[in-house]
């Protein structure tokens, strides 16, 4: 016969583990944020302060609020069954997220709600858990009435003036850097703020700037208003977006939607390099995998394909419904996905199809020589399977150069421009145009430096006052006068040689 023992955990120790599973600053808000949205909260606020080195956080929202028995129910670890059917809206899992992303953070989680006109409280205080001889869960209900000066502040600021509403407030932040001054941690606190603002704008873009069907929802921190990152860039113009392809999947259905941003020539430089992100274009290219909305996962090809230069701008939307998510192994802290393998067939060979469109933006710029130029100073040529770039040895400039030389220094010179053409970097020029193609730049000629290769053409060809259209068309079309257009006329004008 089977014996059974009850044995739960130690409070302490569990709490104390669970405390490293691994939350940033930012990622424990988002898992805040989402439980807000789950409660159909319209506005929601991220209040924070120093406070002299006793550093608070409340995430304050205006959702359906709990009464005393379903906050007591949400305070509990483990309050939902992962496998259990949920709303299709629902942005949670596991009944772990609030607790294990605040206590990441912080060692005492309030969390104040109101609803039918009362306000409802629990905390927890690792502390006070710590300090307690016996192993059981003891949960604080709070009387807000009579509740510390915080709670009662935050809950008649907030909560008072609307019908219903929820408060998770941190206390005892303590996972900032202890080695450095308090001046410095002030200085860290701040800055993680201002990446967890960062991180809100991509990981809610969808419900700070809704499509079409949804509703907007307002999201501010400190009084300043959220405003989506779309990563995608779809509002632009020059953004490709690619066909619609869906997957099926155990009976629902998974939403592929590619697109390739736009090259940095169609977009300003400043607005190329915000949607480069910090991490540049190289590393954010990819899937960005969504649930309900809710961004989960960016810039990963799942090791599908390796990420390189030439599909640097493609980025593709996954949307996945929260049935899914034992399926894709969607984690507590929702900052993981894997597909299952039916799955990542299908993805195989949309990249197959979407990579080549991302390919052919940059193949296209390649084409770099004006059609308008008569005599560029490059030509390119096919020489079998492989491009070649020589130097145009019948440049009027060049044969103007051959010209004055004798046969021997011909053929010394001839020798020197097919040097330079065996040793053009292409590797390097490949990497940089890539990389970084905005940074990519030619040397200016200076206006000294044009008036004399002028002063060469005009005597070459017998310019003058009386040289028709023709001529001095022909003239504007040849390197480096097409590419100094501007200054080129004007020094023309200047000398009389055109009207």
């Amino acid at each position: 016969m089977t014996q059974h023992y009850n044995l739960p955990p130690a409070p302490t120790s569990l709490i104390e583990s669970l405390r490293d599973i691994g939350y940033s600053m930012p990622t424990a808000i988002a898992d805040i944020v989402d439980n807000s949205i789950t409660a159909k909260a319209k506005n929601i606020s991220l209040n924070f302060a120093w406070e002299n080195g006793s550093p608070w956080l409340a995430i304050i929202d205006d959702g359906h609020g709990m009464d005393a028995q379903e906050l007591i129910n949400a305070m509990k670890f483990g309050s939902s069954n992962p496998r259990a059917n949920r709303n299709i809206k629902d942005l949670g899992r596991f009944g772990l997220g609030m607790k294990t992303a605040s206590f990441s953070q912080c060692r005492k989680l309030t969390v104040i709600s109101k609803t039918n006109k009362k306000f409802y409280c629990c905390q927890w205080d690792l502390d006070e858990i710590a300090r307690s001889t016996s192993e059981e869960w003891n949960l604080s209900i709070i009387d807000v009435s009579t509740g510390n000066g915080k709670i009662k502040e935050l809950s008649e600021s907030n909560l008072a003036s609307i019908e219903t509403g929820t408060i998770v407030l941190w206390e005892e932040i303590d996972r900032i850097d202890d080695q450095v001054t308090s001046q410095k941690q002030e200085q860290a606190f701040n800055r993680t703020m201002l990446e967890a603002r960062e991180h809100l704008e991509l990981v809610f873009h969808r419900f700070l700037s809704p499509e079409r069907g949804h509703s907007k929802i307002n999201l501010k921190i400190n009084g300043s208003p959220i405003k989506g990152f779309d990563p995608f860039h779809s509002s632009s113009e020059s953004t490709t977006e690619l066909n619609q392809e869906t997957i099926k999947c155990e009976g629902h259905e998974v939403i592929v939607q590619p697109f390739i941003l736009p090259h940095h020539n169609k977009v300003p430089s400043t607005e190329y390099k915000r949607y480069a992100g910090k991490e540049g274009y190289l590393q954010n290219q990819g899937f960005y995998v969504y649930r309900n909305r809710r961004l989960i996962i960016r810039g990963t090809w799942f090791r599908l394909i390796k990420k390189a230069d030439l599909t640097k701008l493609v980025r593709v939307k996954i949307d996945l419904p929260n049935s899914l998510d034992h399926l894709w192994r969607i984690d507590v802290k929702k900052s993981h996905a894997a597909p299952p393998e039916s799955v990542r067939t299908q993805l195989k060979r949309i990249i197959e199809k979407i990579s080549q469109a991302g390919k052919n933006v940059y193949k296209q710029k390649g084409r770099v020589l004006p059609s308008q130029e008569k005599h560029p100073v490059w030509n390119r040529r096919a020489v079998g399977n492989s491009i070649q770039y020589e130097i145009n040895k019948t440049h009027p400039l060049i044969n103007k150069i051959k010209d004055s030389m004798v046969p021997a220094d011909q053929k010394l010179f001839d020798h020197t421009l097919t040097l330079f053409e065996s040793n053009f970097p292409s590797a390097r020029f490949f990497h940089d145009y890539a990389g970084s193609p905005e940074k990519l730049s030619t040397p200016d000629f200076e206006r000294e430096e044009i008036e004399t290769l002028l002063d060469t053409f005009v005597e070459m060809w017998a310019l003058n006052e009386n040289s028709d259209e023709q001529e001095l068309k022909e003239l504007l079309a040849i390197s480096p006068f097409s590419r100094n257009r501007e200054l080129t006329i004007l020094i023309l004008n200047e000398r009389g040689l055109m009207r």
